[in-house]
């Protein structure tokens, strides 16, 4: 989204602007393959270690740990230590932000598409 666009957006719809550069954070760290991998594995366990995370994976601990700090840093994981252990869940409520935020920006197309028809059709 280009900057004029971004601030036009901005002022039909203040809410997006607030939303906009934690959201963008969010993308970025979604934009990884081997994150989306990490947050598929997170979604079906309520905690799990980076053993269990590395299981079955051709990436280190170390590079795991790395990728999970990255969707930590997002807010799309957090961590607990237990004991030796870190355990590692996901942060549904961020998804659920993101989710929102893609939902806003679908509306304001949707929208948009709207009033092209309306004044392609006059």
């Amino acid at each position: 989204m280009s900057q004029s666009t971004h601030n036009a957006a901005a002022r039909k719809h203040p809410s997006i602007a607030i939303r906009t550069p934690r959201a963008a954070s969010t993308f970025a760290a979604l934009g990884d393959p081997t994150r989306l991998s990490l947050l598929a594995k997170l979604s079906r366990k309520q905690r799990q270690s980076i053993s269990k995370l590395a299981h079955d994976s051709h990436l280190t601990r170390q590079a795991i740990t790395k990728h999970l700090r990255v969707l930590e840093a997002a807010g799309l994981a957090r961590s607990r230590r237990r004991g030796r252990e870190r355990l590692w869940q996901l942060e549904r409520q961020r998804l659920q932000e993101a989710r929102r935020y893609l939902d806003s920006i679908s509306r304001q197309w949707d929208e948009a598409l709207a009033r092209l028809r309306d004044l392609v059709e006059k």
